[in-house]
């Protein structure tokens, strides 16, 4: 596991509630780290959330959720309503093996579920552990979205485990072209570009800032998810997220 060193740049106001936010998702992820391969995280031990949580923690993960769930429209790394209940907020690295398990085996039967009926949407965010090859397939993702391909070429790139020389750059346009980039001189200027690394910076940092030690990590309306666990756990925190919130928008038609 590489050694990570925070950026300069900090969240920019920085008050006590948020220093509470960080430590609680520091801790839920830090549980899940480990090694993999010799240098990154292993498997995690499946761990459900728990049924009931004190009203401050949840008052705690919502802030946090007000803070990463960008919402953005038009944005070509989620998928799912931007007006969504629930937003899971994915940190991941593309030569990690248990991103792709996750994006493999769990993604698709959460977009079936609870993204196609309008319950879910999902951030993706490049959080790249591994050196240069990893941020050079990341800034290829972003590339993609570009053209409105990115879900394709993360796809692919996650098809099966892909480290080193698999993410050259001459690898990363065929697997673009299978993913369905059309323009390929432009996706080779948009990888190599300014703002492809402004992009991957900024979420770098923000899983900085959160205390993300290890991939795949995960936030559901701000409760930490660490590792690629069984699909009914993240099941479990969605349904969870979900009835939180339509109580909070029946509390408001209240005049609660």
């Amino acid at each position: 596991m590489p050694t990570l060193t925070s950026p300069t740049r900090k969240l920019a106001a920085v008050g006590a509630i948020i220093a509470l936010l960080i430590a609680v998702v520091a801790i839920g992820i830090a549980a899940g780290r480990a090694v993999e391969d010799g240098r990154g995280p292993n498997e995690p031990k499946a761990a459900a959330p728990e049924p009931q949580e004190d009203p401050a923690q949840r008052r705690l993960y919502d802030r946090l959720a007000e803070r990463t769930s960008r919402r953005e429209a038009g944005d070509a790394l989620a998928v799912g309503q931007k007006d969504a209940p629930v937003v899971l907020v994915e940190y991941a690295d593309y030569q990690c093996s248990f991103c792709g398990r996750f994006t493999r085996e769990t993604q698709p039967e959460l977009i079936k579920k609870y993204v196609d009926a309008g319950t879910l949407r999902i951030e993706f965010r490049n959080f790249t552990l591994y050196g240069a090859d990893s941020e050079r397939a990341a800034r290829a993702s972003w590339a993609a979205g570009r053209q409105g391909r990115f879900w394709q070429l993360h796809d692919e790139l996650y098809a099966k485990t892909r480290k080193g020389d698999a993410l050259a750059e001459d690898k990363l346009v065929a697997l673009a072209r299978t993913a369905g980039v059309e323009d390929i001189e432009k996706f080779r200027t948009d990888l190599d570009s300014e703002a492809a690394r402004s992009a991957l910076k900024k979420d770098q940092e923000e899983g900085y800032e959160l205390g993300v030690q290890s991939t795949p990590s995960f936030l559901v309306n701000g409760r930490p998810v660490s590792g690629a666990q069984p699909t009914s756990v993240f099941a479990d925190a969605i349904e969870s997220a979900a009835k939180a919130a339509a109580g909070k928008t029946a509390g408001k038609g209240s005049g609660k």
